[in-house]
Protein backbone atom coordinates (compact mmCIF):
# COMPACT_ATOMS: atom_id res chain seq x y z
CA UNK A 1 0.00 0.00 0.00
CA UNK A 2 1.53 3.23 -0.91
CA UNK A 3 2.07 6.61 1.51
CA UNK A 4 -0.16 9.48 1.11
CA UNK A 5 1.29 13.29 0.76
CA UNK A 6 0.97 15.00 3.95
CA UNK A 7 0.29 18.87 3.92
CA UNK A 8 3.29 21.27 4.84
CA UNK A 9 1.96 21.62 8.07
CA UNK A 10 2.11 18.40 8.89
CA UNK A 11 6.25 18.38 7.87
CA UNK A 12 8.55 17.12 10.98
CA UNK A 13 12.47 16.82 11.30
CA UNK A 14 13.72 13.54 11.66
CA UNK A 15 14.60 13.43 15.47
CA UNK A 16 18.05 13.39 16.93
CA UNK A 17 17.94 12.02 20.19
CA UNK A 18 19.37 14.80 21.90
CA UNK A 19 15.89 16.08 21.58
CA UNK A 20 13.88 13.04 22.55
CA UNK A 21 16.74 10.98 24.41
CA UNK A 22 16.53 7.63 25.73
CA UNK A 23 16.85 6.69 29.47
CA UNK A 24 18.18 3.32 31.05
CA UNK A 25 15.72 2.99 33.45
CA UNK A 26 16.71 -0.40 34.88
CA UNK A 27 18.50 1.16 38.19
CA UNK A 28 14.96 2.83 39.05
CA UNK A 29 13.15 -0.33 38.45
CA UNK A 30 15.81 -2.39 41.03
CA UNK A 31 16.28 0.64 43.09
CA UNK A 32 19.89 0.45 43.40
CA UNK A 33 20.25 3.56 41.70
CA UNK A 34 17.11 5.76 41.82
CA UNK A 35 19.11 9.45 42.19
CA UNK A 36 20.97 8.89 39.02
CA UNK A 37 17.88 8.22 36.87
CA UNK A 38 15.60 10.83 38.49
CA UNK A 39 18.42 13.43 37.96
CA UNK A 40 18.54 12.70 33.89
CA UNK A 41 14.60 12.74 34.05
CA UNK A 42 14.44 16.17 35.79
CA UNK A 43 16.42 17.42 33.57
CA UNK A 44 14.73 16.33 30.64
CA UNK A 45 11.58 17.25 32.50
CA UNK A 46 12.31 21.09 32.37
CA UNK A 47 14.01 20.82 28.12
CA UNK A 48 11.71 18.33 26.70
CA UNK A 49 8.83 16.87 28.44
CA UNK A 50 8.92 13.08 26.29
CA UNK A 51 11.69 11.09 26.73
CA UNK A 52 11.96 7.13 25.96
CA UNK A 53 12.81 4.50 28.59
CA UNK A 54 14.53 1.28 27.96
CA UNK A 55 15.12 -1.90 30.74
CA UNK A 56 11.86 -0.69 32.19
CA UNK A 57 11.10 -4.43 33.69
CA UNK A 58 7.59 -5.15 31.81
CA UNK A 59 7.76 -8.55 29.62
CA UNK A 60 8.02 -7.97 26.09
CA UNK A 61 5.44 -11.02 25.85
CA UNK A 62 2.91 -9.38 27.46
CA UNK A 63 3.25 -6.60 25.24
CA UNK A 64 2.96 -8.52 22.15
CA UNK A 65 -0.37 -10.23 23.96
CA UNK A 66 -1.61 -6.40 24.31
CA UNK A 67 -0.80 -5.35 20.59
CA UNK A 68 -2.49 -9.32 19.41
CA UNK A 69 -5.55 -8.56 21.38
CA UNK A 70 -6.09 -5.22 20.23
CA UNK A 71 -5.68 -6.01 16.98
CA UNK A 72 -8.17 -8.86 16.81
CA UNK A 73 -10.52 -5.90 18.82
CA UNK A 74 -10.22 -3.76 16.33
CA UNK A 75 -11.00 -6.35 13.51
CA UNK A 76 -14.17 -7.05 14.99
CA UNK A 77 -17.36 -5.69 13.01
CA UNK A 78 -18.45 -2.27 13.94
CA UNK A 79 -21.89 -3.58 15.21
CA UNK A 80 -20.03 -6.18 18.06
CA UNK A 81 -17.42 -2.64 18.90
CA UNK A 82 -20.44 -0.37 18.96
CA UNK A 83 -22.33 -2.75 21.54
CA UNK A 84 -19.56 -1.64 24.00
CA UNK A 85 -20.16 1.99 23.16
CA UNK A 86 -18.25 4.63 25.70
CA UNK A 87 -21.85 6.56 26.13
CA UNK A 88 -23.20 2.80 27.76
CA UNK A 89 -20.84 3.32 31.05
CA UNK A 90 -22.05 7.37 31.59
CA UNK A 91 -19.79 8.58 33.53
CA UNK A 92 -17.56 6.07 33.93
CA UNK A 93 -15.86 6.92 30.19
CA UNK A 94 -15.22 2.87 29.36
CA UNK A 95 -15.58 1.15 26.52
CA UNK A 96 -15.37 1.68 22.40
CA UNK A 97 -14.91 5.18 20.66
CA UNK A 98 -15.36 5.47 17.39
CA UNK A 99 -13.73 6.95 14.05
CA UNK A 100 -14.40 10.84 15.10
CA UNK A 101 -16.06 9.96 18.06
CA UNK A 102 -13.45 12.07 20.13
CA UNK A 103 -11.77 14.78 18.71
CA UNK A 104 -8.95 16.78 21.03
CA UNK A 105 -8.60 19.73 18.82
CA UNK A 106 -11.73 20.34 17.60
CA UNK A 107 -11.07 24.11 15.97
CA UNK A 108 -8.40 22.22 13.84
CA UNK A 109 -8.91 18.22 13.80
CA UNK A 110 -10.84 16.10 13.10
CA UNK A 111 -9.22 12.72 14.95
CA UNK A 112 -8.94 9.70 12.78
CA UNK A 113 -8.65 6.76 14.72
CA UNK A 114 -10.98 4.57 17.00
CA UNK A 115 -10.04 3.65 20.56
CA UNK A 116 -11.07 1.25 23.50
CA UNK A 117 -10.67 2.66 27.10
CA UNK A 118 -10.72 0.46 30.41
CA UNK A 119 -9.14 0.71 33.72
CA UNK A 120 -9.68 -0.75 37.37
CA UNK A 121 -13.05 -2.69 37.19
CA UNK A 122 -15.57 -1.98 40.49
CA UNK A 123 -19.19 -1.87 41.01
CA UNK A 124 -19.76 1.63 41.89
CA UNK A 125 -20.12 4.07 39.14
CA UNK A 126 -18.79 7.81 39.42
CA UNK A 127 -16.41 9.63 37.18
CA UNK A 128 -13.42 7.48 35.72
CA UNK A 129 -14.59 4.73 37.60
CA UNK A 130 -16.78 1.56 37.63
CA UNK A 131 -17.02 -1.56 35.65
CA UNK A 132 -15.35 -2.70 32.70
CA UNK A 133 -17.15 -3.26 29.13
CA UNK A 134 -15.61 -6.67 27.99
CA UNK A 135 -16.26 -7.86 24.20
CA UNK A 136 -17.66 -11.34 24.18
CA UNK A 137 -16.17 -12.85 21.22
CA UNK A 138 -12.54 -12.31 22.60
CA UNK A 139 -12.95 -14.36 26.21
CA UNK A 140 -9.14 -13.76 26.90
CA UNK A 141 -9.37 -10.18 26.24
CA UNK A 142 -10.19 -9.22 29.74
CA UNK A 143 -7.15 -11.29 31.34
CA UNK A 144 -4.45 -10.03 29.03
CA UNK A 145 -5.94 -6.00 29.16
CA UNK A 146 -5.68 -6.11 33.16
CA UNK A 147 -2.23 -8.11 33.55
CA UNK A 148 -1.43 -5.18 31.24
CA UNK A 149 -2.93 -2.97 33.45
CA UNK A 150 -1.01 -3.72 36.37
CA UNK A 151 2.29 -3.54 34.77
CA UNK A 152 1.67 -0.34 33.87
CA UNK A 153 0.77 0.56 37.24
CA UNK A 154 4.05 -0.62 38.77
CA UNK A 155 6.03 1.22 35.81
CA UNK A 156 4.19 4.39 36.52
CA UNK A 157 4.59 4.23 40.57
CA UNK A 158 8.46 4.05 39.80
CA UNK A 159 8.44 6.88 37.16
CA UNK A 160 6.28 8.99 39.19
CA UNK A 161 8.71 8.72 42.73
CA UNK A 162 11.72 9.69 40.05
CA UNK A 163 10.09 12.66 39.34
CA UNK A 164 9.38 13.25 43.32
CA UNK A 165 12.89 12.71 43.59
CA UNK A 166 13.97 14.84 40.96
CA UNK A 167 12.25 17.88 42.82
CA UNK A 168 14.40 17.05 45.66
CA UNK A 169 11.04 15.73 47.73
CA UNK A 170 11.12 12.03 49.23
CA UNK A 171 10.32 8.98 46.54
CA UNK A 172 6.81 8.49 47.77
CA UNK A 173 5.60 12.29 48.23
CA UNK A 174 2.90 11.97 45.44
CA UNK A 175 1.64 8.66 46.95
CA UNK A 176 -0.57 10.48 49.45
CA UNK A 177 -2.10 11.99 46.02
CA UNK A 178 -2.42 8.84 44.51
CA UNK A 179 -3.91 6.13 46.78
CA UNK A 180 -6.66 5.37 44.33
CA UNK A 181 -5.52 7.69 40.97
CA UNK A 182 -7.69 7.58 38.09
CA UNK A 183 -6.40 5.46 35.49
CA UNK A 184 -7.13 4.96 31.65
CA UNK A 185 -5.52 2.05 29.78
CA UNK A 186 -6.31 3.03 25.65
CA UNK A 187 -6.32 0.77 22.90
CA UNK A 188 -5.78 3.09 19.73
CA UNK A 189 -5.97 2.01 15.99
CA UNK A 190 -5.10 4.54 13.06
CA UNK A 191 -6.57 3.25 10.06
CA UNK A 192 -4.55 4.21 7.06
CA UNK A 193 -5.00 7.31 5.16
CA UNK A 194 -5.04 7.77 1.72
CA UNK A 195 -4.43 10.78 -0.85
CA UNK A 196 -3.30 13.84 0.44
CA UNK A 197 -3.81 14.22 4.22
CA UNK A 198 -4.25 17.79 5.32
CA UNK A 199 -3.88 19.22 9.54
CA UNK A 200 -8.02 18.81 9.14
CA UNK A 201 -7.98 15.04 9.46
CA UNK A 202 -4.97 13.40 10.98
CA UNK A 203 -4.75 10.36 13.68
CA UNK A 204 -5.26 12.51 16.30
CA UNK A 205 -4.81 16.26 16.49
CA UNK A 206 -2.25 18.33 18.60
CA UNK A 207 -2.56 18.81 22.14
CA UNK A 208 -1.50 18.03 25.85
CA UNK A 209 -2.06 15.33 28.31
CA UNK A 210 -4.31 16.50 30.95
CA UNK A 211 -3.06 14.13 33.79
CA UNK A 212 0.42 13.52 35.66
CA UNK A 213 2.10 10.72 33.51
CA UNK A 214 1.42 8.75 30.22
CA UNK A 215 3.29 5.61 29.46
CA UNK A 216 3.13 4.77 25.58
CA UNK A 217 3.70 1.68 23.58
CA UNK A 218 3.65 2.56 19.71
CA UNK A 219 4.00 -0.04 17.24
CA UNK A 220 6.73 -0.32 14.04
CA UNK A 221 5.09 2.01 11.66
CA UNK A 222 5.38 5.27 13.69
CA UNK A 223 3.65 8.88 13.02
CA UNK A 224 3.79 10.39 16.59
CA UNK A 225 5.52 14.02 16.51
CA UNK A 226 6.37 15.87 19.41
CA UNK A 227 6.65 19.56 19.00
CA UNK A 228 9.90 21.20 20.66
CA UNK A 229 10.55 24.30 22.42
CA UNK A 230 11.73 26.32 19.49
CA UNK A 231 8.11 25.70 17.79
CA UNK A 232 9.11 22.76 15.40
CA UNK A 233 7.63 19.60 15.20
CA UNK A 234 9.92 16.51 15.73
CA UNK A 235 9.40 12.96 14.62
CA UNK A 236 9.44 10.15 17.58
CA UNK A 237 9.78 7.25 15.69
CA UNK A 238 9.73 3.34 17.51
CA UNK A 239 12.41 2.13 19.15
CA UNK A 240 12.55 -1.48 20.15
CA UNK A 241 12.52 -2.24 23.71
CA UNK A 242 11.03 0.70 24.99
CA UNK A 243 8.46 2.67 26.15
CA UNK A 244 7.72 6.97 25.45
CA UNK A 245 6.90 8.72 28.52
CA UNK A 246 5.76 11.94 28.94
CA UNK A 247 4.20 14.26 31.39
CA UNK A 248 0.95 16.00 31.52
CA UNK A 249 -0.42 19.22 32.47
CA UNK A 250 -0.95 18.45 36.29
CA UNK A 251 2.91 17.73 36.68
CA UNK A 252 3.44 21.49 34.65
CA UNK A 253 0.93 22.58 37.04
CA UNK A 254 2.47 21.77 40.25
CA UNK A 255 5.69 22.22 39.62
CA UNK A 256 5.34 26.03 38.39
CA UNK A 257 6.05 25.22 34.89
CA UNK A 258 9.19 24.38 35.62
CA UNK A 259 8.45 21.00 33.79
CA UNK A 260 6.88 21.70 30.71
CA UNK A 261 4.02 19.49 29.24
CA UNK A 262 4.49 19.11 26.00
CA UNK A 263 1.55 19.13 22.54
CA UNK A 264 2.32 16.32 20.07
CA UNK A 265 0.05 14.52 17.62
CA UNK A 266 -0.19 11.22 15.19
CA UNK A 267 0.62 12.08 11.95
CA UNK A 268 -0.33 8.39 9.82
CA UNK A 269 0.81 8.73 6.34
CA UNK A 270 2.37 5.65 5.83
CA UNK A 271 -0.95 3.86 4.25
CA UNK A 272 -0.56 1.42 7.10
CA UNK A 273 -2.53 0.34 10.30
CA UNK A 274 -1.36 1.98 12.84
CA UNK A 275 -1.70 0.84 16.48
CA UNK A 276 -0.84 2.08 19.88
CA UNK A 277 -0.78 1.37 23.23
CA UNK A 278 -1.36 4.57 26.04
CA UNK A 279 -1.59 4.42 29.72
CA UNK A 280 -2.83 7.41 30.91
CA UNK A 281 -2.02 7.78 35.09
CA UNK A 282 -3.24 11.13 37.20
CA UNK A 283 -3.68 11.75 41.10
CA UNK A 284 -6.58 10.73 42.70
CA UNK A 285 -10.27 12.22 41.65
CA UNK A 286 -10.39 14.96 44.87
CA UNK A 287 -6.80 15.71 45.05
CA UNK A 288 -5.81 19.16 45.39
CA UNK A 289 -3.51 20.47 42.23
CA UNK A 290 -1.46 23.84 42.90
CA UNK A 291 1.99 24.69 42.57
CA UNK A 292 4.49 23.10 45.51
CA UNK A 293 5.84 25.25 47.96
CA UNK A 294 9.41 24.22 46.89
CA UNK A 295 8.37 25.45 43.17
CA UNK A 296 7.09 28.98 44.11
CA UNK A 297 9.04 31.65 45.37
CA UNK A 298 8.81 35.86 45.68
CA UNK A 299 10.86 35.83 41.97
CA UNK A 300 9.07 32.82 40.37
CA UNK A 301 5.37 33.25 42.53
CA UNK A 302 2.28 30.89 41.90
CA UNK A 303 1.17 31.00 38.21
CA UNK A 304 -1.94 28.45 38.82
CA UNK A 305 -4.78 28.44 41.34
CA UNK A 306 -5.82 24.85 42.90
CA UNK A 307 -8.32 22.41 41.87
CA UNK A 308 -9.30 18.92 41.87
CA UNK A 309 -8.02 16.83 39.57
CA UNK A 310 -10.89 14.73 38.99
CA UNK A 311 -13.46 17.85 38.62
CA UNK A 312 -10.69 19.43 35.78
CA UNK A 313 -10.35 16.19 34.15
CA UNK A 314 -13.92 15.51 33.95
CA UNK A 315 -14.44 18.89 32.71
CA UNK A 316 -11.92 18.79 29.79
CA UNK A 317 -13.16 14.99 28.64
CA UNK A 318 -16.92 16.32 29.20
CA UNK A 319 -16.02 18.48 25.68
CA UNK A 320 -15.31 15.63 23.95
CA UNK A 321 -18.74 13.24 24.51
CA UNK A 322 -21.89 13.91 23.46
CA UNK A 323 -23.80 12.24 26.39
CA UNK A 324 -21.70 14.13 28.79
CA UNK A 325 -22.15 17.35 27.75
CA UNK A 326 -25.09 18.46 29.49
CA UNK A 327 -23.86 17.08 32.42
CA UNK A 328 -21.67 19.59 32.78
CA UNK A 329 -23.21 22.51 31.06
CA UNK A 330 -20.27 21.99 28.14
Amino acid sequence: MSSSTPDIRLASKQTAFSEIPIVDVSTLVDGSDPEGVAKKIGEICEQVGFFYVKNHGVAEDLIKRMYTISERFFDLPFAAKDRLSVANSGPTLRGYIPTYGENVDPEHTRDFKECFDFGADEEAVSPFFGPNQMPAELPEFEAICAAYHSAMMTLARKLISAIALSLDLPADYFEKMQRKPITIQRLLHYPPQQGEVTQEEIGIGAHTDYGFLTILSQDSVGGLQVRNRDGDWVSAPPVDGTFIINIGDLVQTLTNDRYSSTVHRVVNTTGRERYSIPFFMDLDFDAVVEPLPSCVSSENPAKYTSYKCGEHKYTRFAKSYAHLRETVGA
